[in-house]
Parts: C-alpha cells; sequence; structure tokens
C-alpha cells in the first residue's frame, strides 16, 4: 500500500475551477447537501464571524462534516468593502480546503470564488424545484453581480423559463450582466431593468442576491403563489425583504440556527414581526419528507438561505475527481519525508 506520506496536495486557481461541474451537477451536490442537513447526517456549526473597526468587511469560517459523499472541508472567506476602489481587488475572496475524513490529509486547496457563485445559485434552484409552482415562467432575479450568474445558470435547469428578469441600481451592471450571460443563453429572454418593482411584480420565482442592510423589495409586489429565495442576508442587520412578506409566507431555512442571526429572518425575529415557531421547517426536511413544502397554488413559498458549508463539503470532492481526470492544478507535496 503506498504511504500516504506520499501523497501530494491539489492546488487549484479560480480558472482551473470554472467548468469541472455543470450547473445541473451543482444542484445534484446541493441536494445532496441539504438531504444529509434533513437526516441530520453531518457535522456543522453555524458560520463564524470574524469583524475588525480596522477593516471594513469580515473574515467568516466555514468548516464542515457530510456522511455521504464522507467529506470534510473548510472555507475561508475575507470580505473586505474597500477593495476594489483602493487596491483592484475583489471584494471577496475565499479559500477551501478539502481533507480526508480518516486522516486528515488536506487532499486540495482550492479558489472558492467560482465554486461558490454556483453553489449559492444551487440554493435558489434546489429550493425552486422544491417550493415553487410546477407552472413557473417567469424568474426575477434582484441583483446582477457575480451571484446571480450562479442563480441564472442554476435555474435554468430547473424550469423552461419565459423571460428572466433582471434588476440592479447600475445600469452599468445591468449591461456586463447581460453582455456576459446572454450569449451563453441565446434562447432565454433576458429583460434588464433598474425599476425594481418592474422585476419583481407578477414574477412566479423572485431570487434576491444583494447585500441589502435595509428592505429594497415592498411587500405590495408580491402576489400569491410567489416563490421567494432569499440569498443575500448572511450576517446580523442584513435584509432585502420588507417584514410584512414572511408575515404572509410559509418560510423554510437552510439551517435554522445560522438564519436565526444571519438570514432574512434575523431582522423581523428581532423586530417581532415573526416568532421562530412560524417557521415552517428546513428544505432539508422538505428533501426527507418529513415536512411539508407547498401547500397550495395561492401560498407564498420564501426560502431564507444564508449559504451553509455543508454545500461545500458535498460538492468539492467530485470538483476534486473532475480536476484530477482533467489534470490540472498543481500537485504539491506538503509533508516531508
Amino acid at each position: 500500500m503506498e504511504s500516504w506520506r506520499n501523497r501530494k496536495t491539489l492546488i487549484l486557481s479560480r480558472a482551473e475551477m470554472i467548468g469541472l461541474l455543470t450547473p445541473a451537477e451543482y444542484n445534484g451536490c446541493v441536494e445532496q447537501a441539504y438531504r444529509m442537513h434533513g437526516e441530520r447526517r453531518f457535522y456543522m456549526d453555524p458560520k463564524g464571524h470574524i469583524v475588525l473597526d480596522k477593516y471594513p468587511g469580515e473574515w467568516e469560517a466555514m468548516p464542515s462534516y457530510i456522511e455521504e459523499p464522507e467529506a470534510a472541508a473548510c472555507k475561508w472567506v475575507s470580505i473586505r468593502e474597500r477593495n476594489r476602489e483602493k487596491f483592484d481587488l475583489p471584494t471577496v475572496f475565499s479559500i477551501l480546503i478539502y481533507t480526508h475524513p480518516e486522516t486528515g490529509f488536506p487532499l486540495a486547496i482550492c479558489d472558492g470564488s467560482h465554486h461558490t457563485v454556483m453553489r449559492t445559485g444551487s440554493a435558489a434552484a434546489v429550493s425552486t424545484k422544491w417550493l415553487a409552482r410546477k407552472d413557473s415562467k417567469i424568474l426575477a432575479i434582484v441583483g446582477a453581480g457575480h451571484m446571480a450568474a450562479g442563480v441564472l445558470a442554476t435555474c435554468n435547469e430547473i424550469f423552461p423559463w419565459e423571460e428572466v428578469r433582471v434588476w440592479s441600481r447600475s445600469q452599468g451592471t445591468l449591461d456586463h450582466f447581460v453582455k456576459q450571460q446572454q450569449p451563453l443563453f441565446p434562447k432565454l429572454k433576458l429583460l434588464p431593468s433598474t425599476n425594481i418593482e418592474q422585476v419583481v411584480r407578477g414574477a412566479d420565482v423572485l431570487v434576491t442576491v444583494t447585500p441589502a442592510r435595509a428592505p429594497i423589495v415592498k411587500n405590495e409586489w408580491i402576489t400569491e403563489g410567489m416563490h421567494i429565495a432569499a440569498l443575500g442576508a448572511d450576517k446580523g442587520g442584513d435584509q432585502e425583504l420588507e417584514g410584512t412578506i414572511l408575515q404572509r409566507a410559509r418560510i423554510f431555512v437552510d439551517d435554522i440556527r445560522q438564519c436565526r442571526t444571519d438570514g432574512e429572518i434575523n431582522v423581523p425575529l428581532s423586530q417581532k414581526l415573526i416568532r421562530e415557531q412560524d417557521i415552517a421547517g428546513e428544505i432539508g426536511e422538505v428533501i426527507v419528507g418529513k415536512k411539508k413544502g407547498r401547500t397550495s397554488e395561492k401560498e407564498i413559498t420564501l426560502f431564507d438561505s444564508t449559504g451553509i458549508a455543508l454545500q461545500d463539503s458535498a460538492t468539492i470532492p467530485l470538483e476534486y475527481e473532475r480536476a484530477l481526470a482533467a489534470g490540472v492544478g498543481i500537485e504539491k507535496k506538503m509533508i516531508s519525508t
């Protein structure tokens, strides 16, 4: 048997991570993460935050272990709000470390940016599969940054959309989004707009993916039967939706321990607009049949996704396998003989 001392760690850049999995495969991995969560076959604490007054932004630490596929991973996320203007760097960096569960050997160290865009999009897609009306035809995406690209790619696997509306405050951001995405989806009708009400009203599925610290989506725009996937809120004080929307909706979360402090529900809970017992359940419970999802065609369903570390440990084994097969990345010996 080959000694583990001779094993090498695979190091992968962002460019090398792109294309390893299809959007449908990301959806499958994330659904498996939620399934394991629903069956309680995992180990994961809520994400840790380190915030310094000195540098606007934060660090997030996201370790997890999943039983099937058996894997352990930790993502270290750096968010620095002045990076673009001061240093010509992205606002968000993330590094993903994939370890062999039995030995703790570092199998891979990967850039986490593309991976996070796709598995975040898959959160919306999987919730749409399980909670949206089956006749959904109009998708609205509020936010047109990197994460919106992941939302579009993964949600496109769920329904044959007749139109996809996209909102941003910035016309330049919208123009860039359409220029990048329309060639990838030539059959999709992409409708960009800086008018958020126009984008939201009448949509069957609404995905919000902004860093808003105050509500930008109004209750009066939300119609019966809509499914909402709120992805943007991932720390205390974040909020994209008017709290009264949550009073009307059947609410599911990815992980209640994390969402109560970091998710879309955090502000309405603190304002006592809703109570924790008003939450219908976690999406994994719907997938494994412990809880009922949508109960009527007129019901408004809402999925609060903070992004859980389990999504990473469920996805990285397949990315690693594909990278080895493709011969990409650099292998580095990390342990001396």
